[in-house]
């Protein structure tokens, strides 16, 4: 009896559904790229799903929240392409009326995933505040109009359509990281398996690599992939996300990412988030 080989150029790739990333991964999905030899078998999931998948190593490469990042760092790399970091592009957190406050353990927090760096943000500034609860990101808004929360974190599509909704603003996160850190904020990035050989890991870093190139030249024909998984199908509010969330540091890391990833990882440990014998994150660098 023949026994199937293992492809070895098997990628099991996993992608959030965010416009940012449906842009940036335009090409790649559509082959419009060269994959270099590698087969990319693609997922394509909320991000918090692929924080869960993650975790249960069923991703070799994968989209990921930097606080899941943090607390898988023995495991995965980051990759110097396809992060989403910048100034004014934190988490929002709302409340269902003008005014209110987190203070009291009575009242209730919505986060978008136990893993997601909103949440790390929510614990950095607002530690036992209030009880939490996850849900999907997309009911957040809802939940809060029902009165069913009294605060939630809230980001993606929702950072632009919040106060259609009458909702109040209590604080941006992410003006609150800058504050204290002078620093953009690193919300998510790609992360790759540290046992993978390292000329997979550079054609991986390449084809992503390319694929945000081809977008950023073409940046028309990624929208019927953005809109195919979007929750917001209006294409002016696809395009601002891209702006948002797609910048230079989106096409490599360089100093300045590099550099906020390692306040990310010393202010979680400060306060008790990660442990301290947790490695910092590593970013994958192509050998000379």
């Amino acid at each position: 009896m023949s026994t199937q080989q293992p492809d070895s150029n098997a990628i099991r790739l996993g992608i959030s559904t965010c416009p940012n990333d449906t842009f940036a991964f335009h090409a790649l999905l559509n082959e419009l790229v060269d994959w270099r030899g590698l087969n990319f078998q693609i997922e394509l999931l909320d991000i918090q799903q692929l924080n869960q998948r993650l975790f249960v190593g069923n991703f070799d490469v994968a989209k990921t929240s930097f606080h899941a990042a943090l607390l898988l760092s023995d495991k995965f790399l980051v990759l110097p392409s396809g992060s989403a970091l910048g100034f004014g592009v934190g988490p929002l957190l709302l409340a269902k009326e003008t005014g209110l406050r987190p203070t009291d353990r009575r009242q209730l927090t919505l986060c978008p995933g136990e893993h997601t760096t909103a949440k790390l943000l929510f614990d950095l500034f607002h530690p036992e505040s209030t009880r939490v609860e996850h849900c999907v990101f997309s009911d957040i808004m809802p939940r809060l109009k029902q009165a069913k929360a009294d605060f939630g974190v809230c980001i993606h599509e929702g950072r632009f359509t919040w106060q259609n909704e009458g909702l109040g603003l209590v604080e941006d996160l992410g003006t609150r990281w800058e504050q204290a850190t002078q620093c953009p904020l690193p919300l998510g990035g790609l992360v790759a398996s540290r046992t993978l050989p390292a000329d997979v890991l550079n054609r991986v870093q390449s084809v992503i690599h390319e694929s945000l190139q081809y977008s950023l030249a073409n940046r028309d024909s990624a929208i019927p992939t953005m809109r195919q998984f979007a929750q917001e199908f209006d294409d002016e509010v696809l395009m601002q996300h891209v702006d948002l969330y797609v910048n230079d540091w989106t096409v490599d890391l360089g100093d300045v990412g590099r550099n906020a990833l390692s306040q990310l990882s010393q202010l979680a440990v400060e306060r008790g988030l990660v442990t301290p014998s947790q490695q910092p994150l590593s970013i994958w660098e192509a050998p000379a």
